[in-house]
């Protein structure tokens, strides 16, 4: 691939986002990492982007004060949160079955793990989430305390995220974590967009038990970023539509596997 080619296409990943990560990089442009970070040093000195640790970042922002366009890969929340609806409900419920009253606990931002808020009511944990969605209903009820990380609100998901590569994830570390996926396979589970890894990668360096609810519709996508292979899960939550050759792959991975009655 031609400079130039490889220009055109840092140049338009830095027009849709404000920052891009060395990985997402990597993945989109035929060249070895060498060469990217060849590429990003001269950009840098011709005043085209600003080099940062872990990637780049559009200088528009810093020049001209723009907002960022603030947009992830994937399905929109709206569109997410009506699908599957009865499932990821059953599924929510028995997550929140696992919590222990007065805990600590994080809950990343996702259709799946909403559907815990109305049963944790009255169990005073102490919860950490990226995702405003959770924020609201946890919020109004009395005895849960909330906290948030620092970043930038996505609004496909209304969830915070950092912009450029910062953990801005307060000194918070948890027995659980509770987390969704965009897809489940061989590879681990997979998440639409690279900010998202990133992100969910901070909260599973805090947990002890990482505690994933997935709808079985969830094996049946094959694309997406790699957050962490099955090893990495401890517990899975999913439906009873799951078939048995995905259960006893999940089971395989020494995942314990909760099938939530719907």
């Amino acid at each position: 691939m031609h400079a130039t080619e490889r220009e055109s296409i840092i140049l338009n990943l830095l027009a849709k986002r404000d920052f891009v990560s060395f990985r997402d990089l990597e993945s989109k442009i035929d060249g070895s990492p060498a060469t990217i970070r060849r590429d990003l040093e001269r950009l840098d000195s011709e005043g085209k982007i600003a080099r940062v640790r872990g990637g780049a970042k559009s200088v528009l922002s810093d020049d001209t004060h723009m907002q960022p366009d603030l947009k992830l890969f994937g399905t929109p929340f709206h569109e997410n949160v009506t699908q599957n609806t009865k499932q990821k409900r059953a599924i929510g419920q028995a997550a929140a079955e696992l919590c222990k009253s007065g805990e600590g606990i994080m809950i990343d931002g996702g259709s799946t793990t909403l559907q815990m808020c109305p049963f944790l009511e009255g169990l005073n944990l102490q919860v950490l989430t990226n995702s405003l969605h959770i924020v609201h209903p946890l919020g109004m009820q009395s005895g849960t305390r909330v906290l948030v990380p620092g970043g930038a609100v996505f609004p496909e998901q209304n969830i915070i995220l950092p912009l450029f590569g910062e953990d801005l994830t307060p000194a918070f570390y948890a027995p659980k974590l509770f987390m969704g996926a965009a897809a489940l396979n061989a590879r681990g589970l997979l998440q639409d967009d690279v900010v998202l890894v990133a992100s969910e990668r901070r909260f599973m360096e805090r947990a002890e038990t990482v505690i994933v609810l997935a709808d079985a519709s969830k094996f049946e996508n094959s694309s997406g970023n790699v957050v962490c292979p099955l090893e990495e899960i401890d517990i899975l939550i999913t439906d009873a539509r799951i078939s048995e050759q995905n259960a006893q792959s999940i089971e395989s991975a020494g995942i314990r596997l909760i099938v939530a009655d719907t």
